[in-house]
């Protein structure tokens, strides 16, 4: 029995295969985009929005992808690793550091970001912006933090190796920018180093990159490797720097301890 076909002669799809081919389009523009929601989907495809979310919840009960619970974007997850290209290290870390944001969030009420390194900055892979009645910018996902400017990027400088360090220093003297230039003297960046070393976590609390907030960040360290830092942000005329270590730098140290990093 011959198959169907289409006015030009081609074999015509049958209703599972079109299905199937939906998914993989879905999939494959979750992957291309690095995080996106159902809506962007259904307009990348020209599909109807019921479509796409059916199909977006197939894929996440079958673990390719997963839900941000902070901005509702879908990233592809592990088991979709033969992507290629579209697997980010990051959104390793951004999962598997998800479920302790989340509680963080019920204690602190003030936002809190989890960063990771990539190319001389810090980039936000997760946030409770969207869910902190504190919170003055919710558009986090994504943005570059400076990494002498911010307590996410000094708290990494202080934990990774002396010559991933040394690396990053000179890209940043490289790049030159105008307002790194007083935090890249020798010595108030050794003392900076230093004082984070020893506390365990970064502050930024005289005005450096938001003159609005301060900010603590401790590292997510495993066999001297860091995957990134967990970060809280505060308006700085709301709560006095002494305040804000006594009540979160604990809190932030067991939450990047309890991250599940293999």
């Amino acid at each position: 029995m011959s198959k169907e076909r289409t006015r030009n002669g081609q074999p015509r799809q049958s209703e599972g295969v079109r299905a199937f081919k939906r998914g993989l389009d879905v999939l494959q523009e979750v992957n291309r985009s690095g995080g996106i929601r159902a809506g962007d989907v259904a307009r990348a495809l020209d599909l109807p929005r019921p479509t796409v979310y059916r199909l977006l919840e197939t894929l996440e009960e079958l673990g390719y992808v997963a839900r941000s619970a902070s901005d509702d974007r879908f990233r592809v997850t592990r088991l979709a690793l033969s992507l290629g290209d579209g697997y980010d290290p990051g959104v390793v870390i951004c999962q598997a550091a998800a479920p302790c944001l989340a509680e963080l969030s019920k204690t602190l009420v003030w936002p809190v970001d989890l960063s990771t390194y990539e190319n001389a900055a810090m980039v936000v892979q997760e946030t409770t912006h969207s869910r902190s009645p504190f919170s003055i910018d919710r558009g986090m996902i994504g943005r570059r933090l400076p990494m002498l400017r911010t307590s996410a990027g000094r708290a990494y400088l202080a934990a990774c190796p002396a010559r991933e360090r040394d690396l990053i220093i000179s890209h940043l003297r490289r790049i030159d920018e105008a307002d790194d230039r007083p935090f890249l003297d020798q010595g108030r960046l050794d003392q900076m180093i230093a004082e984070t070393q020893a506390r365990g976590y970064a502050i930024r609390s005289e005005g450096e990159y938001n003159p609005k907030t301060a900010s603590i960040a401790v590292p997510i360290v495993r066999n001297k490797i860091v995957f990134g830092c967990i970060s809280i942000i505060w308006i700085r005329t709301a709560l006095a720097i002494d305040k804000a270590i006594a009540d979160f730098a604990a809190p932030l140290g067991d939450a990047a301890a309890a991250v599940p990093v293999e």
